[in-house]
């Protein structure tokens, strides 16, 4: 490919990624290999000092919904009686019902204490960027959510993660019917931009 093709065919993809919620998943299966090949795209996101914080846990076929279930029965033993929302506990059992593979996105926070948090999340986000946009190069739908027990305790324990480490979603593929929605943005670039 030619430089100003390759650049309009990434600014293409970029401009094309859209969020699709697992509901609007039709249920049919990505193949193991594709999804391990957007996992080796997430993995040459940029890390300060070759932290590398990314860590993802995969779950695919029946897993998926042992994961889903077992993200329901999290919610259920530690929100208090009062909190507890029948709707949310069957929201998130059925979460991934019509999704192929969902991916737990975990940092792992590297042990150079000099690099910030914030830098290390950033890296992580950047890794699944570049997952979504490997999916959406290949029509496949994606979904990065930060509900139910995401930010809990009891997640980064069932996950195995350390003290310093994070959960910062769940990240559910799968193919959609559904035509591409219009992309938009609220405010214009220029309202986000300074040039000096």
């Amino acid at each position: 490919m030619e430089t100003n093709t390759t650049a309009s065919y990434l600014e293409k993809i970029i401009a094309s990624r859209r969020t699709v919620k697992p509901t609007s998943m039709n249920g049919r299966k990505i193949a193991d290999e594709t999804v391990q090949q957007l996992l080796q795209m997430a993995d040459w996101a940029p890390t300060h000092g070759y932290t590398e914080p990314w860590y993802f846990v995969v779950y695919g076929g029946e897993k998926v919904q042992q994961f889903c279930t077992a993200h329901a029965d999290l919610y259920k033993q530690f929100t208090p009686a009062d909190k507890f929302i029948a709707g949310s506990y069957d929201k998130l059992k059925s979460q991934g019902d019509l999704a192929s593979h969902v991916i737990a996105i975990c940092m792992k926070r590297g042990s150079n204490p000099k690099i910030p948090v914030v830098e290390e999340i950033a890296a992580v986000s950047c890794a699944v960027q570049n997952m979504w946009l490997g999916a959406t190069s290949q029509g496949i739908a994606a979904y990065w959510g930060s509900g139910g027990m995401t930010f809990h305790p009891a997640m980064q324990d069932y996950l195995g993660l350390g003290d310093a480490d994070q959960v910062l979603g769940f990240f559910y593929l799968g193919y959609t019917d559904e035509p591409a929605q219009p992309g938009k943005r609220l405010k214009p670039l220029s309202e986000k931009v300074k040039w000096m």
